[in-house]
């Protein structure tokens, strides 16, 4: 290891290799989930975090000057731009792609590692990284499936359907916490749509609790975000 620490074409090679391999394999993970950011993308975020790392690493060694740190600084913030554009708001105003922008700023780091040389943070960085996006997925929805609240986007026929729809809630024994009215260009002109939290009295399946609401009079669409 500490061989390879010295800056050389062979070090340069393994720690793009090693860089590639790593971003790869959380790219392949997005990718079989068909996320913006996939294999490609992934593989060249972890290298150029790498190879900015290494380039600073050279320039502190070469001249003698300057902060080993200061470029992949840059790094870590100027990634925000890059997993921002993973992260869209689809027509029923449900956020996606948090988790993938997550991970693109996550493999940077892991470049960062690799370029300056840390290959055993990097590589159980990347097995943790792996294990929280693919193995710990299911278990999120879980969790999530059976909480007491329940955040919903829900298209209404007309404006009044709202009072009787919390009108039914309550008879079911649930708490409206939040609601906030916005439009879709799904409905008509006399449709409305809704951002509603609410509160259930225990912990319940939400799809179940979904299909009981869905009964109330005028409801077009539901959906949990």
């Amino acid at each position: 290891m500490e061989e390879l620490t010295v800056i050389s074409l062979t070090t340069t090679v393994v720690k793009l290799v090693f860089a590639l391999l790593c971003g790869g394999v959380l790219g392949i993970e997005r990718g079989r989930k068909k996320r913006p950011a996939g294999f490609r993308t992934y593989m060249l975020v972890c290298l150029g975090a790498a190879l900015v790392m290494m380039t600073n690493e050279f320039i502190c060694k070469r001249y003698g000057t300057g902060d080993p740190a200061r470029m992949g600084a840059q790094v870590i913030s100027g990634i925000g731009f890059l997993g921002a554009g993973t992260i869209i708001v689809t027509g029923h105003n449900r956020v996606k792609g948090l988790t993938t922008a997550a991970g693109l700023w996550a493999a940077a780091c892991i470049g960062l590692a690799i370029g300056i040389g840390y290959y055993s943070d990097a590589l159980i960085g990347c097995f943790m990284i792996l294990v929280v996006m693919s193995l710990l997925h299911n278990l999120d929805e879980r969790v999530m499936a059976a909480t007491k609240v329940l955040n919903l986007y829900i298209e209404f026929e007309r404006l009044s359907n709202i009072g009787r729809f919390i009108e039914y809630t309550k008879e079911k024994d649930i708490k409206v916490s939040d609601l906030e009215a916005t439009r879709s260009n799904a409905l008509d002109e006399t449709g409305i749509a809704v951002l509603i939290t609410l509160r259930l009295p225990k912990k319940e399946v939400h799809t179940s609790i979904m299909t009981l609401l869905n009964l109330s009079e005028g409801v077009k669409f539901i959906e949990e975000v």
